[in-house]
């Protein structure tokens, strides 16, 4: 295994549960901004592995998130994750770029204030310890 992936690998397996979510989200934009390229090429074919990637991220993110702590975040978070998984839906079967970059374009802000979120939760929890 070279060094890098070592390297990953053992930051995904010693990550708390919310820089796991934090890297799910950079997983999915990552695979997303790679489908777009495949598709402007024209390597179609290639795009179909990360659009499947992603969308099984986000479906993912959608199904575990628990309405019970905020209904109404959870009303439009769900609304956010369908019409993504949507697009990238669409993406796929259209080999449609720009449903993509729309997919992409909603998603962004989600995944950023999670990280946003997650970072203060970390700057937070680690000046509680100094103290």
């Amino acid at each position: 295994m070279n060094p890098t992936r070592h390297y990953a690998k053992q930051q995904n397996e010693t990550a708390s549960p919310e820089r796991l979510m934090v890297l799910l989200f950079e997983t999915a934009l990552r695979q997303m901004r790679g489908a777009v390229t495949a598709l402007e090429q024209g390597r179609s074919a290639e795009a179909n592995a990360p659009l499947t990637r992603a969308t099984d991220i986000v479906a993912h993110l959608d199904a575990t998130f628990d309405p019970s702590r905020n209904p109404e975040l959870a009303k439009h978070l769900g609304a956010v994750y369908r019409f993504v998984c949507q697009r990238l839906l669409s993406g796929k079967i259209l080999n449609d770029a720009v449903a993509v970059r729309e997919a992409e374009r909603v998603f962004f802000p989600v995944a950023n204030a999670f990280a946003t979120a997650v970072q203060r939760l970390s700057t937070e929890r680690a000046t509680q310890a100094a103290r």
